[in-house]
């Protein structure tokens, strides 16, 4: 009776035992068929991703197609097109529209854009420029003469950065890049990729700044797709992670996880001089003033010496088009009159109309942007005064009294008191 007793314990253990072990089985099978159902699904999105905004092959068709007619031409194109001296390298694109690209040429490397788009009018949530007309590249037109280009080059520019003393200057700045071959003359196809590349904002500032040195170099052109210099370091601060993890970290910790992986503190106040320097030039620079309207990091980055770039100057636009752009820009509230990620002006709710003034000077946004960049690492008895001056150049409005002069002054100040701190150092 014992052996019997002992028999069914057995076989009882060995039921559960079998029960236990296919639960298992099913349960690892199924969550293995859910890590791949998973997988793959990622994997699909990113190649849906990839391919819908990294579109290289597609530019680089269209522009060589042009170039082989005779339609346009450029310092870039028998590199581009015929030799195959201008390799296209990693997709950087964030916008199906706007492609880049890093890219080899000959000794340089460099970042290739290009547009893609095919719309004819201004997008203020987007970008303060008109995209690529449906007719690509059809002016200036067959007949046109170098005088009457000029005069065409002249008026544009005034519409773009207002009626100014040197704005020949300005021009004559304009023709001497659309010479691509420097043979002293503007054929027909060299005039239609100058006048296509004149209609985004990054190759106005490249020219209008070319001999400053916050701003990429500019190393050649073919229609509206140009290069300009690669900048190592990229972007300005932060980590880059899968989208998944993105998801699921709250935004303060994403915003102090970005703050681990930056320079040194005299570095950083390094790269914010080189930051203000920019702004100096081109608050009422030579050829006007021109508004940064995105002071995400993704926009700035710095070289092995630490000296600031602007790697993405597409949202930096000339103060007057700003301006007649927002008047005619309708709105019901102040949210409706904002361009690009930070140029604000308010609404006049009685004209349901946005008004002309930006709400904050450059200064004051990139203090803003910058401030937990630049307090985080600094010296402790610097804190307190550092602090100070960043929340009064945070206080600076576009509209008040006498506030060039105000702007003038704090940012002053914030570089003397940056220098002295790091002058004595291998740093600066």
């Amino acid at each position: 009776m014992a052996r019997g007793l002992f028999s069914r314990a057995w076989l009882s253990k060995t039921y559960h035992f079998q029960a236990r072990l296919s639960y298992v089985r099913v349960k690892y099978l199924f969550l293995t068929w859910l890590a791949v159902f998973v997988g793959s699904w990622v994997v699909y999105v990113q190649y849906s991703t990839y391919t819908e905004l990294c579109r290289g092959r597609e530019c680089k068709s269209i522009i060589c197609e042009k170039y082989s007619k005779g339609i346009i031409d450029g310092s870039a194109c028998s590199s581009l097109c015929e030799e195959s001296s201008l390799y296209f390298g990693r997709c950087l694109s964030t916008k199906p529209n706007n492609q880049v690209y890093t890219g080899s040429w000959g000794d340089h490397d460099g970042v290739i854009k290009c547009q893609l788009s095919d719309i004819l009018h201004y997008e203020l949530g987007e970008e303060l420029e008109p995209k690529k007309e449906v007719a690509l590249f059809d002016k200036p037109t067959r007949g046109t003469s170098v005088e009457k280009f000029k005069e065409m080059v002249a008026s544009h520019l005034k519409a773009k950065v207002g009626e100014q003393a040197n704005l020949s200057s300005l021009v004559s700045l304009i023709l001497s890049v659309a010479d691509s071959n420097k043979d002293g003359h503007i054929s027909l196809p060299e005039a239609k990729s100058a006048w296509a590349l004149l209609q985004l904002n990054e190759v106005l500032l490249a020219v209008v700044l070319q001999d400053r040195e916050h701003t990429p170099r500019l190393l050649g052109f073919c229609g509206d797709l140009y290069v300009v210099e690669r900048v190592p370091h990229t972007p300005l601060y932060g980590l880059s992670l899968p989208w998944p993890m993105e998801l699921w970290i709250p935004t303060g910790m994403r915003r102090n996880m970005d703050q681990w992986f930056t320079p040194s503190w005299p570095r950083k106040a390094k790269i914010f001089i080189g930051l203000l320097e920019l702004i100096e030039d081109i608050f009422h620079g030579t050829f006007g003033s021109f508004l940064m309207c995105d002071m995400r990091a993704s926009t700035f980055g710095y070289t092995d010496r630490h000296d600031l770039r602007l790697v993405d100057g597409r949202r930096v636009v000339a103060e007057e088009a700003f301006k007649q752009a927002m008047i005619l820009q309708r709105c019901e509230d102040d949210e409706d009159c904002v361009y690009g990620v930070d140029c604000r002006t308010s609404c006049d709710r009685a004209e349901h109309r946005c008004m002309a003034e930006v709400a904050q000077p450059n200064l004051a946004r990139a203090c803003g942007a910058l401030k937990d960049y630049l307090l985080r690492g600094a010296p402790v008895h610097l804190q307190e005064e550092l602090e100070k001056q960043l929340y009064a150049c945070m206080a600076l409005k576009g509209s008040a009294e006498q506030m060039e002069m105000e702007h003038s002054l704090i940012l002053n100040n914030l570089k003397t008191l940056l220098w002295k701190q790091i002058s004595h150092t291998n740093d600066s």
